[in-house]
């Protein structure tokens, strides 16, 4: 993995051109015309979906830019400072609220017949507690492509009937939802080579239409990070056949260590490509220290679990930037990036000491 990394809906799908790129690039099939996801609006379709009995169906947009934020007491870092605390290492303890406290993104990676129930369960808890969910949908075929992250749905549409399961699970409440992290980006460089990158970006465009179409969804889709791809004209041609025209922005480095500065500008340039009014959200959770030097550090990649990052500005919807809808944590600090190293955890798992490196650092 390099790097983990508004306007009329669209109604798209897969074409034969399209289901035989996904084939030849190993990312699978198109379903069969009886297995065929229905349209948007269709039975069966995104607009069929109803609100659960006895909850109530906002169906109101509520825009990110000056949202509170959703702090979500359940999670790792949250249940590893009460076993410090209770352990008595209440400096440890205390050291890490600095990431427990603050609202993060939950990432959605769940099974196709899991995925709506996981959502639910998401917004639920915002809902109980307050603030702006942040969800990150994460399941696009040869995610990352096949490196520490890899997995994803099986094939092309697989991944059509999880983004409409994603959706049913959103049931009118609000949520911002940041779309596939690295997919955009891995379509131009050597990932895409083998022919599946127009027919990810296609894939992609749906999930953004699909999303949009709940009503309540803030969708943001990742750009990648300043410095993966450089010519910003072949960037936002790409976003565009991804949709993001419907999207409310695009999202800047998701799990990277890149410092805001240095998004700030990448932003403005690549939202000047795309007709200078697009906005973005950028992921500072560990970027306090800027990126490692070098393509590898202590015998791993620099950007997997470098030693001596520490967490970055603080989750904010009024950052004062200009184009600039938020600061997030989208990366969870302390979930390792990928076993780059002898004795690292796999990508995703928790890692306590990891966690308390960027804590500490911090301070």
């Amino acid at each position: 993995m390099p790097a983990l990394p508004r306007s009329a809906v669209t109604v798209l799908s897969l074409s034969v051109s399209v289901a035989a790129a996904l084939l030849a690039a190993g990312c699978g099939t198109d379903p069969a015309p009886g297995d065929r996801q229905p349209p948007l609006g269709a039975p069966g379709g995104v607009a069929s979906t109803a609100t659960p009995p006895g909850q109530a169906d906002t169906s109101v947009p509520v825009a990110l830019a000056g949202a509170p934020l959703f702090v979500d007491p359940t999670g790792a870092a949250a249940d590893q400072v009460r076993l410090w605390q209770a352990a008595g290492q209440a400096e440890q303890a205390d050291q890490l609220r600095r990431i427990s406290e603050q609202p993060m993104a939950v990432w959605i990676t769940s099974s196709t017949a899991q995925v709506a129930a996981d959502v639910d369960a998401a917004l639920t808890r915002a809902a109980t507690s307050g603030g702006m969910p942040v969800l990150v949908a994460y399941h696009i075929p040869d995610r990352d492509c096949g490196s520490f992250s890899g997995g994803g749905a099986v094939d092309g549409g697989d991944y059509q009937a999880w983004i409409r399961q994603f959706a049913a699970g959103i049931a009118g409440r609000p949520v911002t939802v940041i779309v596939e992290p690295d997919a955009v980006a891995h379509s131009l460089d050597s990932c895409g080579a083998a022919g599946a990158g127009g027919a990810r970006l296609e894939l992609l465009a749906e999930a953004v239409a699909v999303l949009k179409q709940t009503g309540t969804a803030q969708v943001y889709l990742d750009a990648g990070h300043p410095r993966w791809i450089s010519d910003l004209g072949r960037l936002a041609d790409a976003l565009r056949q991804a949709g993001i025209d419907q999207a409310d922005g695009f999202a800047l480095n998701v799990s990277n260590f890149i410092g805001t500065a240095e998004n700030v500008e990448y932003g403005h340039r690549l939202s000047d490509a795309l007709g200078g009014r697009t906005r973005f959200v950028i992921d500072t959770s560990r970027n306090g220290a800027g990126p490692a030097d070098g393509a590898s550090v202590a015998g791993g990649p620099a950007w997997c679990n470098p030693p001596g990052r520490r967490l970055g500005e603080t989750p904010t919807t009024t950052p004062g930037l200009d184009r600039v809808d938020a600061l997030l944590w989208i990366k969870r600090p302390g979930e390792s990036d990928g076993d780059c190293r002898p004795g690292e955890p796999p990508a995703g798992q928790w890692w306590p000491e990891y966690a308390l490196q960027l804590a500490a650092q911090a301070g």
